[in-house]
C-alpha cells in the first residue's frame, strides 16, 4: 500500500475519533438530529429543518427524539408555548435514558387559563427515582415570544437556564447519598400530550378540545455536548459554574418566582426530607 494511500486512511481514522470526542456545537436541524416518534402529522419540521411544530388534539398529542445521545454538556432550544386558554396540556423538553433505572432531566410547561401563568416544572431523575420537583412561574409571557430552555450537565451538578438565567442547580451529593445521573447518555425529547388529572390545578381545570389543535413552535436547537462519553468530554464541561451576578439572579428567581420546592414539603416527606434538602448548597 503507498505511503499516500495511508495518510488517507489515517487521515479518515483521526476524523472518526475528533468527530467521538470533540463536543457538537453546530446550530441544530430538526431533520438531521431528531426523529418523529409519534403523532404522526402532528409533528410537522418546516423552513429546511429550522422550525419544528408539535401540536395536540383530542385524539392524539406528539413528539420527537434524538438521534444522538449525549452525555455532558450544554443543550439549548428556543420555544413559544400555546397561547390563550391551555389547561390541561403540558409541552416538555427533557433529556432522558431508556430503562427502569433510567435517568431524566426534565423541563415541563403546565398550561393554564388565558390570562394565568404557565407553571415550569422541574424534575430530575436517577436511577429511576425522581420525586425532585421544583416548580417555577415565568416572569413574562411564553407564548408571545420564542424564549431560550437551556440544561448544562456535568458530572457535578447541573444548571437549569431560562434566557441564559440560571433557575435552578442540583449538585451531585452522592458523597451523602444522593444518586446522581452521570453515567447513562440520554436522548433529548420533546412532546405536546393532554395531562387534564393533573396539569393544572391538580386537574380542577380540564381540557377545552374546543380550542384545539394546542401548538408550540421549537427553534434554534444547539448541542454543545459529548455525543459520546469521553474523558475529554467530562473535564471539558466540568469547571462550570456561577458567577456572583448569576448567584444574584438564582436567588431572585427562587424568591420570587418558585411557587413549590420538595426540599419545603414537610407533609410529603413525614419521616424527614430528603438528605440532599439539609444542605446549604443545595439550590
Amino acid at each position: 500500500m503507498s505511503s499516500s494511500s495511508n495518510v488517507s486512511q489515517l487521515m479518515l481514522l483521526l476524523s472518526v475519533f475528533i468527530s467521538v470526542l470533540i463536543p457538537n456545537a453546530l446550530a441544530g436541524n430538526f431533520y438531521r438530529d431528531f426523529d418523529v416518534t409519534w403523532g404522526d402529522r402532528r409533528a410537522r419540521i418546516r423552513n429546511g429543518g429550522q422550525i419544528l411544530t408539535l401540536s395536540l388534539d383530542k385524539a392524539s398529542g406528539s413528539g420527537i427524539r434524538s438521534k444522538n445521545e449525549y452525555l455532558f454538556g450544554r443543550i439549548d432550544m428556543q420555544i413559544k408555548l400555546v397561547p390563550g386558554n391551555s389547561a390541561g396540556t403540558v409541552t416538555s423538553y427533557y433529556f432522558s435514558s431508556e430503562g427502569a433505572t433510567h435517568d431524566e432531566i426534565d423541563f415541563e410547561f403546565l398550561g393554564n387559563l388565558s390570562g394565568q401563568p404557565y407553571t415550569l416544572h422541574t424534575n430530575v431523575y436517577s436511577q429511576g427515582k425522581g420525586s425532585r420537583e421544583q416548580q417555577f412561574h415565568l416572569w413574562f409571557d411564553p407564548t408571545r415570544n420564542f424564549h431560550t430552555y437551556s440544561i448544562i450537565w456535568n458530572f457535578r451538578k447541573i444548571i437549569f437556564l431560562v434566557d441564559n438565567n440560571a433557575i435552578r442547580v442540583f449538585n451531585n451529593l452522592e458523597s451523602i447519598g444522593v444518586p446522581f445521573p452521570k453515567s447513562q447518555p440520554m436522548r433529548i425529547y420533546s412532546s405536546i400530550w393532554n395531562a387534564d388529572d393533573w396539569a393544572t390545578r391538580g386537574g380542577l381545570i380540564k381540557t377545552d378540545w374546543t380550542k384545539a389543535p394546542f401548538t408550540a413552535l421549537y427553534r434554534n436547537f444547539i448541542a454543545n455536548a459529548c455525543v459520546r462519553s469521553s474523558r475529554f468530554c467530562r473535564y471539558k464541561f466540568a469547571n462550570y459554574s456561577l458567577d456572583a451576578k448569576a448567584r444574584n439572579k438564582l436567588r431572585w428567581v427562587q424568591k420570587k418566582f418558585m411557587i413549590y420546592n420538595y426540599c419545603t414539603d414537610f407533609k410529603r416527606f413525614p419521616q424527614g426530607l430528603p438528605p440532599e434538602c439539609k444542605r446549604s448548597r443545595f439550590l
